[in-house]
């Protein structure tokens, strides 16, 4: 069953909310244009600096809806003011905060980002967890993972960490079985027991339109919300967020940590505010994370 985010009640609640700063291929359409020095200059910005908007890039479900709420309602008393440019693939927000086309990135989690640096040759750091969006496996006509065997197809995301995770989730419930030992990069060629099913790697942004292709598919938590899924309802199996590694995070490029804007920016979304919004908008299908990134 389908169920669309309950958000009307909560936006109009949060409107009236008076936060103080108290204490997650490619048909991308960014906004054009540079952000100035501070993106790419691998140096803190100065002082005159923190009245320049900051330009985040982000994908639209929650990481755009977070930062939009944090504009509302908490950056102008912070003295900040967001440039909020919205991405839908995985790729494109890192490429432009290595180029300084953007200040900063909003969608990612730690196993993502060091696979990206690593085969990209880019230098972008976590500054902030923020919240977690647990993967999920789901089907327009199965009430239960347990009903999936002989003949069964699942699509899976096709990015090294995201399929590993996908595999993970699916061998956690007695889906298939991959070979002993196998951590988060694991690939279909890990998997020892298909049990009869077969399985398409596709972007993962894709996944909820294939999802009528297939008789599942393993799908990112901001794509499913973006596809009117409730993971916390619509899912068949749901990532746990105990002891999760894959929380998404506010990022930048190596040396631009201390710009102030963004040292303001990762305060404001581990704020009490931040906390509220999510947890009221998204009601359990995405969850709060808040504090220092893995190491």
């Amino acid at each position: 069953m389908r169920t669309p985010l309950k958000t009307s009640a909560v936006l109009a609640a949060t409107a009236a909310l008076a936060l103080g700063l108290t204490a997650c291929g490619t048909d991308s359409d960014p906004d054009s244009g540079g952000s100035g020095d501070s993106g790419g200059s691998g140096g803190a910005a100065d002082e005159t600096s923190v009245s320049e908007p900051l330009s985040v890039a982000a994908n639209p479900v929650p990481h755009a809806a977070i930062l939009q709420y944090v504009q509302d309602n908490l950056a102008e008393e912070a003295g900040i003011e967001l440039d909020i440019r919205e991405f839908t693939d995985y790729v494109l927000p890192n490429t432009a905060v290595d180029s300084g086309e953007v200040d900063a990135n909003f969608f990612q989690h730690k196993p993502y980002l060091d696979d990206f640096n690593a085969n990209q040759g880019t230098d972008i750091v976590p500054v902030v967890n923020v919240h977690l969006e647990p993967l999920g496996l789901y089907s327009n006509e199965l009430a239960g993972a347990d009903e999936l065997g002989e003949g069964d197809s699942i699509a899976v995301p096709n990015d090294a960490t995201n399929e590993g995770r996908a595999l993970r989730l699916l061998a956690d419930n007695g889906v298939i079985e991959l070979a002993e030992g196998v951590g988060a990069n694991a690939t279909l060629a890990d998997i020892t027991e298909d049990n009869g099913i077969s399985f398409e790697e596709l972007e993962a942004a894709t996944l909820p339109r294939a999802l009528e292709d297939f008789d599942a598919a393993v799908i990112n938590g901001n794509y499913a919300i973006e596809a009117d899924l409730a993971p916390a309802e619509d899912a068949l199996v749901l990532e746990s967020a105990e002891d999760n590694p894959y929380a998404n995070f506010l990022a930048v490029k190596a040396g631009n940590e201390d710009d102030p804007r963004v040292e303001i920016l990762a305060e404001l979304l581990n704020s009490d505010g931040v906390k509220q919004f999510i947890e009221d908008t998204y009601e359990g299908s995405i969850v709060p994370a808040f504090g220092a990134p893995l190491s």
